[in-house]
This record gives C-alpha cells, structure tokens and sequence, in this order.
C-alpha cells in the first residue's frame, strides 16, 4: 500500500528490467569502468567491484524500489510520506530532495556529453572521420569542445530527443524506447567486444581482467571499486525511486535490485573486453577518461579491419547507453511538477529539461569562453575547478552520498521491520542479510566514499 499518489505501473516485470537497466547502463558504465579498472590493476578492481555491487547496491536498490513503491511518484516527497506513514518525522523527504537535485544537476552536463556522442555518430554515419590520422581525431574533438555553438546545438539535439522519449510517457515511450535501445546495447557491446577479442591483443586483455593480486589491495582501491558502484548503478539519483513508483506490488525488489547489479556488471565486463584488447594491442594506456573514447579508440579503429563500421556501432552504443540514462534523468523533478502543479506529464517534463538545458551553457562554456573561471579558486581542493567541475564534484560526491546515506539510515533503522517486510522478499532469510548489510555496511562504505571526496 502507498502511501501518496499512484500513477500508472510498468506493462510487465520485463518491461520494468529493461528500463531499469537501462536507467543504470550509461556512459559512467561504458568509459569510467574501464578507466578505473586500467588505473587500480585490473582483476582485483574487478572482484572488488563485483562483491560491492552485491553487498552495496542490492540492498540499497532494494531500499529505493521500497520508498518509490510506498512513497508514489512525487519523489522530493516520496520519503517523508512513507516516514509519516511509520510515525516519524516527514523530514525525511529530504532524501527524494538530494536525489533529485543531484539527476537535475547530474543531467545539465549529461546532456552536453550525450550531445559529443551523437555528433560523433553524425560524423561516422556520413564518413567525415574516415582517413583521418590520430592528430586529425585529436584536433577535430578539441576544435569541437572550443566552438560553444557546435557544442550548444548537439547539447540542444541530445536534450530534445531525450523529451520526445520521455514525453510520451511509461508505455509508449519509456517502456518502447528501452525495449529497443537495450537489446541493441548489449547486442552492439558483444559483437564489439567479440571483434575486439579477435582484432586485438585477447590473451594480455583476459588475464589483465582475470589475474587477481591480493598484494595491490589497498584503501584507495576499495573506495574506488565502491564509488563505481554507486556511480554506475544510479543508487542515490533518486532515478530508481521515482521508477520503483510505477512498481506493482506482485514485483519483487530484491530480484529488481539484482537486475540492474547484473546487467551492470555484464556491461563493465564486456565493455572492458572491448577496450583492453584494442588498447593493450596498440599500447596505449587504458586509464583515460572521455580522451578514450572520443580520441584514442577512434584512432585506433582507423587501422583496424572495417573501422568505419566498428566506430559508428561503438558510438551507436554509447548514445543508447546516454539516452537510456538521459530519459530517466527527467522523471524525478517531472514527477514533482505533475503533482505539485497539475501538469500532465510532456509539459512537466519540457520544463525540467529547459531549465537543465539552459543551465548545461554553462557547462559548455567550461570548456571555451569560461575554461578560465575558477570561482572557488580560494580553496586549494577546487582551485582548478571549473564549472563544469564544481557541479559534477556537488552533484556526485556530496549530494549523492548523503541522499543514499539517509536512505540506509531510515529504511535499514527507522521504519517499522513489520511495515516494510514484504518488500524485502518473501523468504525471511534474505530480508535479514539485507536488512543487516542495510544497517551497517551500506553507511560505512558511504561514509568511506563521502570522506575520500571530500
């Protein structure tokens, strides 16, 4: 039983995985995994990022599926709803608060990153990159970043087709749009990453991925596997709160919770087989970020067997993996102003994503005209720090953290065990192990990640 109002449901528990996944599988999956990987050595990274996506996440999926379920589809004020509901404060909305402010933010950049992937698929599809040296690729993604206008109309078109998805709502848009997106994800990811496989270096690729040296453990190394965690599954975006609104009470969350951890750890697992054998193979080092995927792989797809291909599937892949994030991103603040204001859902969220579209100049304008703003050049943690920095650094690393700490506290602690039992499954032995790694080592991984941020 909700407690606020209730909005449609997912047609069918498939249609719910899909769009979960597809909420969770983003560009932070595609390029930061490998990354990370490349940087903490490989198969310990792996397995330490395995068991936190099971230990971690799952339980705190669970924890959010249980608040959007109970808490209805307005979701800054979900939490508190489902607080009063046990008798406490309505205070703890402030959970659906953060989270929706961190995607509000998170999605004014989103959508400028998502709008160099679709130019680059632009570029592959009518073969203006063809024949292009790697100094070329370098220079034309740097002239890209340098022309604000270039960057505003891509950051425009990335924005609109994320609105024209979500705009048409659960079934017609959401529920189609993944439907398609997601098995062309993760059947592009596989042909890559079997091509790759066979292109490139697989034997060094496999054992770098594999090899797991207890030696190399390390503090920083946990925190990392962690945040990636956290980051790649969404938990504290308050996207699966407000999708685990539209949940049915026949659904199960723990099994919810696991789908996206699976579906997670299959696209860091492929999409690293996908990379380390092109990079190993042309001896490039693996532990770049956005360098990666916009400049040295498509250098290395030049010389590679049906490159032209190979680059526009891989870019293909990638705008799937940003629209199918990007169209849950709207749903929190678009939720809040169907309620609050009436609204039916398109102009609710035409809203939302003209204020983060007219906020994301900013963004752009980070990387030319206001490359030179610092405005809190004062502290030296952020002296460097553009805007673009300082609104990732907030969104990800403060807003996140502590939204997906108070959800652990108040779900794990606060709320009635009788109230919620249903919700963490039927058999009793699961609810009690995710109900303990609620309880205590979900907040100290939090904490952990919040203070090595900081």
């Amino acid at each position: 039983m909700t407690t606020g109002p209730r909005i449609e449901t997912w047609s069918s528990n498939l249609a719910f995985y899909l769009s979960i996944a597809g909420a969770a599988v983003g560009l932070g999956t595609l390029w930061r995994f490998p990354f990370l990987a490349g940087q903490h050595g490989g198969g310990l990274f792996v397995l330490v990022f395995v068991v936190a996506c099971l230990l971690i996440a799952v339980p705190l999926l669970t924890a959010e599926y249980l608040l959007g379920r109970r808490g209805g589809p307005n979701v800054p004020l979900g939490a508190g709803r489902v607080a009063s509901a046990s008798g406490l404060s309505s205070r703890w909305a402030a959970i659906g608060v953060l989270g929706t402010l961190a995607i509000f933010l998170i999605m004014t950049y989103y959508s400028v990153i998502g709008g160099w992937v679709l130019s680059y698929v632009a570029a592959y599809a009518t073969g203006e990159v063809s024949g292009l040296s790697h100094a070329e690729i370098t220079a034309r993604f740097n002239a890209l970043l340098a022309d604000p206008w270039r960057l505003t109309f891509w950051h425009a078109a990335f924005m609109a087709a994320t609105v024209l998805v979500s705009s048409a709502g659960l079934h017609r848009g959401i529920e189609v749009a993944n439907k398609i997106m997601m098995p062309g994800l993760f059947g592009i990811l596989l042909g890559l990453a079997i091509y790759a496989l066979n292109q490139g270096d697989a034997g060094r690729a496999i054992a770098f991925l594999t090899q797991v040296d207890f030696s190399q453990l390390s503090g920083a190394l946990v925190l990392a596997a962690v945040g990636q965690a956290f980051f790649a599954t969404g938990v504290g975006m308050a996207i699966m709160i407000a999708y685990g609104s539209h949940v049915g009470p026949g659904t199960s969350l723990p099994k919810s919770a696991s789908v996206v951890v699976f579906s997670i750890i299959l696209a860091s697992v492929l999409c690293s087989l996908l990379i380390f054998p092109l990079v190993f193979d042309s001896g490039v080092d693996p532990a770049q970020g956005p360098q990666l995927a916009f400049i040295v792989l498509p250098s290395i797809f030049i010389g590679m067997p049906g490159g032209t291909v190979v680059g526009t599937l891989f870019f293909l892949l990638l705008a799937f993996a940003a629209l199918s994030s990007s169209i849950a991103g709207l749903d929190p603040a678009g939720g809040w102003l169907m309620e609050r204001f009436g609204l039916k859902r398109a102009p609710a969220v035409a809203i939302v994503a003209a204020v983060a579209w007219l906020l994301g100049l900013a963004t752009v304008l980070s990387f030319n005209y206001w490359s030179g703003v610092h405005p809190l050049a004062g502290i030296e943690r952020f002296k460097t720090s553009t805007i673009f920095d300082l609104t990732d650094f907030f969104a990800s690393n403060v807003l996140l953290p502590v939204g997906a700490l108070l959800t652990s506290l108040l779900v794990g602690w606060r709320l009635d065990r009788a109230t919620i039992a249903g919700d963490f499954g039927a058999d009793p032995r699961v609810r009690g192990v995710l109900l303990v790694l609620l309880r205590y080592l979900c907040p100290l991984a939090i904490v952990g990640v919040l203070v090595s941020a900081l």
